[in-house]
């Protein structure tokens, strides 16, 4: 077992024992989610560290999306108990980048690329290329792609 996915199910155990209900639940839905995508395919498979925490971010973006929906339908009880799941979901991920370290990695990913020929809106794909594995777990694609739009605009 992986070191990421047996602290999860230590922390299920943890969190059981105290009778601590929303993060025992949080758990094993994480859990459940890992261990479906260990049986995907054709045989199943022990996922690496990087794959649970894949998965881990995976499932607290859609906590954040539903906070997001929640909120937006007047269910508030219901969206501070997907943030409540979703940071709980954080505690496990890598430290999120701020944005101006952000910045800084765009910044140098996007004078790579016009080192090498990429120039104006069409050097996005270059670019990202560069950026992605060196934020990889530690910024949204989402977020990434809008400071490497914005740092070609301008």
């Amino acid at each position: 077992m992986t070191t990421l996915k047996s602290k999860l199910h230590d922390d299920l155990t943890i969190a059981i024992k105290a009778r601590d209900e929303l993060r025992s639940s949080t758990l094993r839905l994480t859990l459940t989610a890992i261990q479906k995508e260990e049986v995907a395919g054709t045989e199943a498979r022990e996922l690496s560290d990087g794959e649970v925490e894949k998965i881990i971010a995976r499932e607290a973006k859609k906590r954040r999306e539903a906070a997001d929906a929640f909120e937006k339908g007047g269910r508030g009880e219901s969206a501070e108990r997907e943030r409540a799941e979703g940071e709980i979901l954080a505690d496990y991920l890598p430290k999120q980048l701020s944005d101006e370290e952000l910045e800084q990695l765009v910044a140098a990913a996007v004078a790579e690329a016009k080192g090498a020929g990429a120039e104006g809106p069409r050097a996005m794909g270059a670019v990202m290329k560069i950026v992605n594995p060196q934020v990889a777990g530690r910024a949204e694609g989402g977020r990434v792609a809008s400071v490497v739009k914005k740092l070609l605009a301008g």
